[in-house]
Parts: structure tokens; C-alpha cells; sequence
């Protein structure tokens, strides 16, 4: 087996962990390495091998053999282990015989094989010196049915030893990469960037985060928002390593990309490089760079800073000509072209192009042409320079483009620039932090500080703080200040400020549970309609119309408007590509249509990670994804990481979100106990917040039904009743929310010891959820009644509700809960499951009739030899609620034991029916 792989990409590691892990005694696993100090030394690596080896092997060789593995081993063959080399006539050190060494090899090889299997560990094989190569690839080749196995390191293109096969070995996942950095204690965003910039390589990983720290350290970063890092030289000198080992041929093409703005394999070829294919796969091999959408992307992105800067100007300006004549659009020409010859362009002229791509979407290329406009600007027309560099450092927000921000708003923040520059690019800082807006107080203060006296830029900087409070958790602060922006931005007649300062006001009101006074304020906002500025799509009051649509259910309309916003967008990758693709995402699973909500979450997900932005909302969209089409472990995982990053980010909105989906999967799981103690998390947060809608997030029936699936069944029924009375105050009181509450409080129902009237609810609610055309919804309330019919032992009734569930949900594509409904249309063939436990001896239903149903199906189940964690499997229980109601079933039978309760059961032995429940 041949490991290949780049540099860093741990061959290495994986080799030494497939030698420890090894079910071999330590003599039986040989390791040799290669080097590039000791690859011209001829024999080298033999050598090693050889003295891993017994001794004793090489007892009675034939005299051939001993002269080529003495001369190997540059000693002298007469005693054995002599320090002496073998030397030949006038001193010279003996060349071993090829053939002599081969055969002496795979002999000791065979003769160490006759005491078991052994494991031949190759460690970069390239750099094995040739001789020794030729010696091991001989023996492998003869001895693998005699029980040699052999697993080398390779980079990749090596060819493998004969018979051996090639396993690339892969990136790390995302889920991996938090593992291998959980001692950095980087924030959830910072990790996120490492794993995007790393391209999920372990030792560029480690460096990052190592530089990370070190910037945390020195007080250099904040957690608000990604500030460009400078390369670590220990990792610059990896990269320039890489580089130096591809043909020349391919490093021109590595440059060329580096020197576009949006590279890619067909772009490269109509700039001349007919090889780019060939080209661009070497690199990504070498680990330089991935493929993605059809665009090139370098990991970490600091390798196209080490192609450009290790080029000569004459090799730039040459590739900045040839791109020049083969990108599609004049604005690139331009760029290309300023590049290529900086004393012939000016920065009117480079800020008109910048104008003409701001308008046509182009808003990654605008903000390099107005940054490079303020660049080719004297001091002498500051106001110019300063206007183009606010235009810049905006659009590179809306873009996610951290380092243009950052060397625009440090231009207009260290000069004397007019106060409207500086309000400009702060909140343009603000606005790059994403979801963690809360932790940018400061930079805020200093907005509003700049912005006194003016009506106009303080209504941008008070609409920035009426959304930092909705993120922080505090609606009512956050309607006040989006009244004071709105009533400002009147007075000048800022109808794009007024109207997304609206928007906001219509948001508190909805989630405060007054939705007139949402549709009021919202429908303010779209009439008449106001442009929206670059980057704020998340405030604009089309979005939210949408949002709105999805909260009442109208789903189609919603993702039809959101659908109409992807396109407009997705030429775009900051926020608001990653928001409408995490919105379509939630649609989509909220209409059954599970493969799409997979496809949408992860298309967000990644394009958060190459951007910079928040995690958390992400994280939470994969989350729900994965719940409802993808695996309990990654949703659970998910949403644990989301609730981290949004308490790292000060964001209640998706720290609310993230608790919600954790708690459904621990629901899924099995685990009411842990499911209801996240939810009441949920409930606590929304009561802090002053948040009252259950139409929005959707936590109260997943509550209600953990806690009645607990025994809890009163307060389920005041967490329904709660909720229903909220649903009535918004005038909603029927569609989804209403359903959920109505299957939650079946399950109470039939906790209560009312099966009968629990089913006639259920199937309630599953028409409801049908009418709403959520089939997920009505698949989960078959399950339950599926469930509750077994219990009541109509397995006929049970079968076809499971069976019913398994075909809605596999329709949907709704994994998880697929096999939820498999396992209970195996239940229900079979004759297990819940409710079907061996019935009590006859004498024992005299003592069960003093416990309650619950702990009765307890102990009779204990009672059959069952232990905690198969009760609790068997009843959809906590191995913990098993144990507390043993407590009580002990007291009241007067047993002090299992072991005595086993013994009041074994003493009787006639059969009596089952008992209460």
C-alpha cells in the first residue's frame, strides 16, 4: 500500500499510528525512512532494515550473501557486529554485489516470516536512496504471500512498489480539524477560516493556529472580525518548498491564477496556458490549491502572495497583459491592465470602472479598483482618495473581503479625512463582523461619535445598533433604536436608510408577538421602494417579506422570492450568499424536500468558511439539514459547535436557534432528559429577551412532547397552554405551531391513560400538517401513533402507521427518520418494542397495583433480568429517569434491591395479564 499525499497531510503520522496500532509484537513491525540528506547515500535505508533484523537470522547464510549484507553494513564479516569496515585491497571500502544483497535480503526476510507475519514501514519512499529502494521493492514483490505487508509514503504522482495500490490520504473534515485545534481555544470563527485556508492540511492548520494565538496573544486581533494574518515564515518556507518542486511550466500557470481576481482552468488557457488542466491538477495534488464551483482557490490563500511576490515585475506585468485579453468583461481589462503598467493609468479613470462594476454586481472587482483608484491618488486630492477608499472598504464588506476593508479603513482612520469617510468605513468594520455585530460596541461608539450633528450618517449608525441589539438579544432596545434611525433618515430624505431602519422595526414587532404592527411597519417599508445599499440584503425589507412567508407558513411564496434572490447574489460570496442559501435551506426541509436542503446547507456552509463570516448561523443550518435528511451525529455535532460560536459571537438569535435543533436531536436520540434541559435553555433566553412567538421559533411542542415523554405530563400541558394563548393574541391559533402542540399534548394524553383519545388527536394533527405540506411533520405523527398503537397491542394498526411513515419519509429523502420508521415497522413484525414486555406472574399483579402504569411496564421489565440502559432503550427513557423510578418502585414494594425484585417475580409463575398502561 502506497500513502500519498502532500506535505503535512500526516502520511507520516497515520504510518507511525498503522505501526503502533498493529495487532504485531515491536520486532515484527520494521520501519526505514527516507531522507533528503541521505537519498545519495547508497545503501543507507538497506542498512537501517538490516539491523532492525535478529541477528540470529543471518546464521549459516551462504558466503555471498554475508559479504553483501557485511559490505551494507560497512563492517567487516569475521566476527560479526565488528565495528571494522569490510574493506577490500589498498584500504577502499567493498561495493556491495546488487545481486548478492537482493537475494541475502529477501532470505532474512523469509527466515524472520517462519515466526508469524511482519510489517515493513516505508516512510518517504522518494527519498529512499535508489539502491535500497531496489532491495526493498524486491523482496516485497516475492514475500506477500509469505506474510510481508508493506506500507510506504509517497507524495503524490509516485508510482507504487508492483502489486501495491495507491490511497490518497484525505483532507481533514471540519469536524476533525476542530478536534486536532481544541487545545488552541481558537474562537468557532477563527477555526472556521483555518480550515478554509488550510484546505483541511494538518500542518498548515497548526501553523495558522499557532500564528492565531500568538496575534491573540499580542492583542493584535479581535474576535468581532477577521483581520487579514501575515504568514507564518516557518509556513512560508513550506509553501516556497512546494513550489520550488514543480516544473516551471506549472509555476507560470500557479502565477498566472495568483494574478487573476476570479481564477479558473478556462480563463488560464485562453490566457495561454494550453497546460492549465494538467497544470492546475499537479498543484492541487501538491496541496497548493482546490477546485471549487469551477473556480480555483490557493490554501492557503497566502500562496498566491508567495507566487507574486517571488516573480520578477517583468514576469507580473506579462501575465497581467496576457489576462488582460482573455477575461470576458471591460472592468477586468482595466484591472489587468492599471497592473500591468501603473504609469498609464489614473484614478478617475480606475474609479469610473469601479463604478460600472458596483453596478453590474461586480462588487469584489469594484472594491480592488476603487482601492487601487485611492492608491494611484497624490495626498493633494485627499477628498478623492478618501471617497474611493470608503467605496472600497463598502464594497469589500458586502463581499467579505477582510483585507480590503481593513487597508481602506486604516488610509481614511490614520488621516485627517471628513467625518462622513470615517462613519463610512467604520460601519462598513462593523458590518464585516456578521453575526458577532455585538461585539463591536466600540467600533460603533466611535461611529456615533464621528456622525454627531449630522441626521443623515447618525440614522446609518443607529440602524447598526438597532440590529446589534436584536443579535444581542434585547428587542425592545433594538425598536427603540430602529424608531430614532427611521425618524432620522426621514429628515433628510434617506428613503434606502428609512425603509431598512422599518424592516428592523417590523422584525422586533414579529418576534414580540404583535404581527400587525409587523405587517404594518413592513408594508411601510416596501412601499414605495427603496434601493438597497450594498451589503445589507439580511435588513432589506424584501428579505424579511420572504422570512415573514416562511414564519406563516406560505411556503411556496417564500421559496419562490428567495429563489428570485439567489440569482441575484450568487455572483457574490459574503452574507448574503451564505443568508439566502441557509434560508432555502430551512424551506426546503420545512417542505419535505430533503435533498436540496442538504445541497443548500452545504453550499452555505462552505462559502461562509472561504468568507470569514459567522459559523454559528451556518453550523445551525447544517444542523437542521442533517436532521431532517442527512445523520443524527452530524446534526447533534453541529448544532453543539453553533451553540459555542454563538455564545462566543454574543448572538442570542442563533444561540437560540442552535439549543432548539440540539434539542430535536436529542429528542431523536432518545434522550428526553438531556433534550428537555437544552429547550428550557431556549425558553429561558426568549423570556430574558421579551420574545413571545412561538411562530418563529418553533421550540414549544419539542418541549411540551420531551416532557411528557418524561412523565411530565402537567407541565407539558402548561407549556401547550402557554403557547396556545400566545398563538390566540396573534390571531394564529390553527396551522403548523398549533399541530405541533396538538401531537405534544396527545403524548401527554397518553401518559395520562388515554390512548384512544391520544390517536384521535394525532390523526388531527397529521392532517393539518398534510393540508400545510409539511410531510415530515405528518411522518413524525404517524410514528407516534405507530408507537402508541403497540402499546395498546394492536400491532396490526401500528404496522400500517409505520409503514405509512416509512413511505412518506423515504419519499422526502428524510434519512434519520427513515430509519426511525424501519425500526418500528421491525418492531411491530417482530412483536417488540415498547409495550410488548413478558407479562407479569399472577402473584406480582397484587404488588403492581400499587404503582403507577409507568413504573409497573418498569418493573415488570427489571423484573425479567433487563438492566437500566435496556429498560431505558425498550421505554424511550433516560438511564437516569429508569433509575429514579426504581427508587420508588423499591419503596413501594418493599424490595431494597433488583436482585429482590427479580425474586418476586421468579417466585411466581403463573401468566396474568399486563399490567396498567
Amino acid at each position: 500500500m502506497l500513502l500519498t499525499g502532500p506535505s503535512g497531510i500526516g502520511k507520516s503520522a497515520l504510518l507511525a499510528e498503522l505501526g503502533s496500532a498493529a495487532p504485531l509484537p515491536e520486532d515484527r513491525v520494521l520501519r526505514v525512512s527516507g531522507s533528503e540528506s541521505e537519498r545519495w547515500i547508497a545503501w543507507s535505508a538497506a542498512a537501517d532494515l538490516l539491523r532492525r533484523l535478529p541477528p540470529t537470522r543471518a546464521a549459516d547464510l551462504p558466503d555471498a550473501h554475508r559479504a553483501a549484507m557485511d559490505a551494507i553494513l560497512l563492517r567487516d564479516g569475521v566476527p560479526a557486529g565488528s565495528p571494522q569496515p569490510a574493506a577490500g585491497p589498498g584500504g577502499q571500502i567493498r561495493e556491495p554485489d546488487p545481486h548478492a544483497a537482493r537475494l541475502a535480503l529477501h532470505e532474512l526476510l523469509h527466515r524472520h516470516l517462519r515466526t508469524g507475519p511482519a510489517l515493513l514501514l516505508v516512510d518517504d519512499l522518494p527519498r529512499v536512496d535508489a539502491e535500497s529502494a531496489a532491495l526493498i521493492a524486491y523482496a516485497v514483490r516475492r514475500l506477500g504471500d509469505a506474510g510481508l505487508g508493506c506500507v510506504c509514503t509517497a507524495p503524490p504522482g509516485t508510482r507504487p512498489l508492483p502489486g501495491g495500490v495507491d490511497v490518497p490520504v484525505p483532507a481533514l473534515s471540519s469536524e476533525d480539524l476542530a478536534e486536532l485545534l481544541a487545545p488552541f481555544t481558537l474562537p468557532a470563527r477563527a477555526a472556521n477560516s483555518v480550515h478554509a485556508d488550510s484546505g483541511g492540511n494538518p500542518y498548515l492548520a497548526l501553523s495558522l493556529a499557532a500564528a492565531a494565538v500568538t496575534d491573540r496573544a499580542e492583542g493584535t486581533r479581535s474576535v468581532g472580525y477577521p483581520c487579514p494574518r501575515p504568514l507564518p515564515p516557518a509556513l512560508h518556507a513550506v509553501i516556497a518548498q512546494r513550489l520550488d518542486e514543480l516544473p516551471e511550466r506549472t509555476r507560470a500557470t500557479l502565477l498566472a491564477a495568483a494574478l487573476a481576481a476570479a481564477p479558473t482552468v478556462e480563463l488560464l488557457e485562453r490566457a495561454g496556458h494550453d497546460t492549465a488542466e494538467r497544470d492546475v491538477a499537479t498543484a492541487s495534488a501538491a496541496g497548493l490549491l482546490v477546485r471549487a464551483d469551477g473556480g480555483i482557490r490557493f490554501t492557503p490563500p497566502a500562496v498566491a502572495a508567495v507566487l507574486v511576490h517571488t516573480a520578477t515585475a517583468e514576469q507580473r506585468a506579462r501575465g497581467h497583459r496576457a489576462l488582460a485579453t482573455a477575461v470576458p468583461h471591460a472592468a477586468g481589462r482595466v484591472r489587468h491592465e492599471a497592473l500591468a503598467s501603473p504609469e498609464r493609468t489614473q484614478g478617475r479613470s480606475l474609479a469610473a470602472t469601479a463604478e460600472t462594476a458596483l453596478r453590474s454586481g461586480a462588487r469584489a472587482l469594484a472594491a480592488e479598483l476603487f482601492l487601487l483608484a485611492a492608491d494611484r491618488t497624490s495626498d493633494a486630492e485627499g477628498g478623492e482618495r478618501f471617497e474611493w477608499c470608503a467605496a472600497a472598504a463598502e464594497a469589500g464588506a458586502a463581499e467579505s473581503l477582510p483585507q480590503i476593508v481593513h487597508r481602506a479603513a486604516d488610509t481614511v482612520l490614520a488621516a485627517d479625512s471628513h467625518r462622513a469617510h470615517r462613519v463610512r468605513v467604520r460601519l462598513a468594520l462593523a458590518d464585516l463582523s456578521s453575526q458577532a455585530l455585538a461585539c463591536m460596541d466600540e467600533m460603533l461608539a466611535g461611529a456615533l461619535e464621528d456622525a454627531q450633528g449630522d441626521p443623515g450618517l447618525t440614522a446609518r449608525v443607529r440602524l447598526r445598533l438597532a440590529w446589534a441589539r436584536m443579535v444581542g438579544g434585547d428587542a425592545p432596545g433594538s425598536r427603540e433604536e430602529a424608531v430614532a434611525a427611521a425618524e432620522l433618515a426621514r429628515s433628510v430624505a434617506d428613503r434606502g436608510t428609512e425603509a431598512l431602519a422599518l424592516t428592523v422595526q417590523a422584525v422586533t414587532h414579529r418576534v414580540t408577538g404583535r404581527p400587525e404592527e409587523a405587517r404594518r411597519a413592513l408594508a411601510a417599508a416596501l412601499t414605495p421602494p427603496a434601493p438597497v445599499p450594498e451589503g445589507l440584503l439580511p435588513l432589506s425589507p424584501r428579505f424579511y417579506a420572504a422570512r415573514f412567508a416562511f414564519f406563516d407558513d406560505r411556503l411556496t411564496a417564500s421559496r419562490t422570492e428567495l429563489l428570485r434572490m439567489l440569482s441575484q447574489v450568487e455572483r457574490g460570496r459574503g452574507d448574503e450568499l451564505v443568508l439566502v442559501l441557509r434560508c432555502l435551506a430551512e424551506v426546503c426541509v420545512r417542505m419535505g424536500r430533503c435533498r436540496d436542503a442538504l445541497h443548500y446547507a452545504h453550499r452555505a456552509g462552505r462559502v461562509a468558511r472561504e468568507c470569514g463570516t459567522s459559523p454559528g448561523p451556518t453550523w445551525y443550518t447544517r444542523a437542521v439539514a442533517e436532521l431532517a435528511g442527512g445523520s443524527l451525529g452530524r446534526a447533534t455535532a453541529f448544532a453543539e459547535r453553533g451553540v459555542r460560536a454563538s455564545e462566543q459571537e454574543q448572538d442570542a438569535i442563533h444561540l437560540g436557534r442552535c439549543l432548539h435543533v440540539l434539542g430535536q436531536a436529542q429528542l431523536l436520540a432518545g434522550e428526553p432528559a438531556k433534550a428537555v434541559r437544552t429547550l428550557e435553555r431556549v425558553r429561558e433566553g426568549e423570556r430574558r429577551g421579551g420574545l413571545t412567538a412561538p411562530l418563529v421559533l418553533r421550540w414549544h411542542g419539542d418541549l411540551a412532547l420531551g416532557l411528557a415523554r418524561l412523565g411530565r405530563a402537567a407541565e407539558a400541558a402548561g407549556v401547550i397552554a402557554e403557547a396556545r394563548a400566545a398563538l390566540a393574541r396573534e390571531g394564529r391559533p390553527e396551522g403548523a405551531v398549533a399541530a405541533q402542540l396538538l401531537r405534544a399534548e396527545a403524548l401527554a394524553t397518553a401518559v395520562e391513560g388515554d390512548p384512544q383519545r391520544a390517536v384521535e388527536m394525532l390523526e388531527t394533527a397529521r392532517w393539518r400538517f398534510a393540508a400545510l405540506g409539511q410531510p415530515l411533520e405528518e411522518g413524525q405523527c404517524l410514528l407516534v401513533v405507530s408507537r402508541l398503537e403497540r402499546r395498546r397491542r394492536r400491532r396490526a394498526a401500528a404496522q400500517r402507521a409505520a409503514e405509512e411513515a416509512r413511505e412518506l419519509l423515504a419519499a422526502c429523502e428524510a434519512r434519520p427518520w427513515t430509519e426511525q420508521a424501519d425500526r418500528a415497522v421491525r418492531r411491530c413484525e417482530t412483536g417488540g418494542g415498547r409495550g410488548t414486555a413478558a407479562a407479569p406472574p399472577s402473584g406480582a399483579v397484587a404488588e403492581l397495583a400499587v404503582l403507577t402504569a409507568a413504573e409497573a411496564r418498569i418493573a415488570v421489565l427489571v423484573g425479567a433480568g433487563a438492566s437500566n440502559r435496556e429498560v431505558a432503550a425498550r421505554l424511550f427513557l433516560s438511564a437516569k429517569t429508569v433509575e429514579g423510578t426504581l427508587t420508588r418502585i423499591y419503596r413501594k414494594l418493599g424490595v431494597r434491591s433488583r436482585t429482590q425484585l427479580c425474586s418476586l417475580f421468579s417466585r411466581r409463575s403463573d401468566a396474568a395479564p399486563t399490567p396498567p398502561g
